[in-house]
């Protein structure tokens, strides 16, 4: 029985251990999308607009596929040579 409680214990800290790294990744995630649209987009009239790639990791930020919005906006920043900012926190 003692044995049952501590691997549950265990389950339990790794699942919330795993929540925290999730929502560390949604938050670098986030924040890499608002400085590529700060320095990507367009704004003056006849200029294209927003960046389709930010976008779309924008989109895979908001459907939770963290990993995947990074490294799409990671390259986005360095293709464009600018600088990516530290992770927050």
């Amino acid at each position: 029985m003692k044995r049952l409680g501590c691997v549950m214990l265990l389950a339990l800290l790794g699942g919330e251990a795993a929540a925290q790294v999730d929502e560390a990744r949604k938050a670098r995630c986030y924040q890499l999308a608002e400085h590529a649209e700060y320095y990507l987009t367009r704004f003056k009239e006849g200029s294209g607009g927003p960046n389709m790639t930010v976008l779309g990791a924008r989109i895979d930020c908001d459907k939770g596929r963290y990993d995947q919005g990074i490294r799409a906006l990671e390259k986005e920043l360095r293709d464009q040579r600018i600088s990516i900012p530290p992770p927050p926190g």
